[in-house]
């Protein structure tokens, strides 16, 4: 099967396959095609149903969303790429399969219930700090915070190390637990807001850190604790069938 052609070199499904594994990108892609086909074979097993009218309807969308008004240009884009009118239906039953698998693992009481179980994780802490590669003259630094707490944005400004933060006052942003050294984050969390906490010698990127609790966030299911949540939800369905055995997964 030609998948290119450039000039007068031909690009076989053979050489392009060469091509990702030498270029380290088909590992990940055929990860996410078993992955997709396992929520397939899933949903299967869970007696989820597609129905013809359901595939007929997606279809159509398809149709649609690539400007293929006429039957006769469906028959042609589906010529160009070497594939019949069942592979398309095919292609769109398994679309189908995958989000209504999904949509299993995602219901609202998994959500409320992952949610209610472990809400402490999804607090988060306004932070700011400042990155000092010295120890004395952060302790130079959080006597001067002491005194005069108010001047934390400008002393990030002036001395902190951290390019990235130190224009915007040392903000950090909304940091959940999970992304701070154990030992630190035990000191965070049970701050109140407006704290100046440190110095504190951060192994990660080698540097002594003050930090100031901007504001206190209890845990809220928005959006984002959501979309945390989901992720969480899928990581622990996917273990969960791999260990299950309940699939036969192999790489030829």
């Amino acid at each position: 099967m030609i998948v290119a052609r450039i000039d007068d070199e031909v690009i076989s499904a053979e050489v392009f396959v060469k091509l990702l594994k030498l270029s380290r990108q088909l590992d990940p892609l055929l990860e996410k095609v078993l992955i997709d086909k396992l929520l397939v074979h899933a949903a299967k097993k869970s007696d989820i149903s597609v129905t013809p009218d359901e595939i007929q309807d997606r279809v159509d969308e398809f149709r649609r969303g690539m400007n293929l008004h006429r039957a006769q240009e469906t028959i042609e884009f589906l010529d160009n790429i070497e594939m019949k009118s069942t592979d398309l239906e095919a292609y769109i039953a398994d679309v189908l399969y995958r989000e209504k698998m999904l949509l299993t693992i995602y219901s609202e009481s998994a959500i409320n219930q992952f949610y209610n179980n472990h809400n402490l994780t999804f607090e988060r802490v306004g932070l700011s700090h400042i990155a000092i590669d010295s120890l004395v003259k952060a302790q130079e630094i959080f006597a001067l915070l002491e005194e005069n707490p108010e001047d934390f944005a400008d002393l990030a400004l002036q001395h902190s190390e951290a390019q990235d933060t130190r224009k915007q006052g040392g903000y950090l942003g909304k940091i959940p637990r999970g992304v701070l050294p154990a030992d630190v984050e035990a000191k965070v969390f049970n701050a109140t807001s407006g704290s100046i906490l440190g110095p504190f010698k951060i192994e990660a990127n080698n540097r002594i850190e003050i930090f100031k609790v901007m504001a206190i966030y209890s845990a809220d299911l928005d959006d984002k604790t959501v979309a945390d949540i989901k992720q969480k939800l899928f990581r622990r369905w996917l273990s969960e069938q791999l260990d299950s055995g309940a699939h036969q997964l192999e790489l030829i």
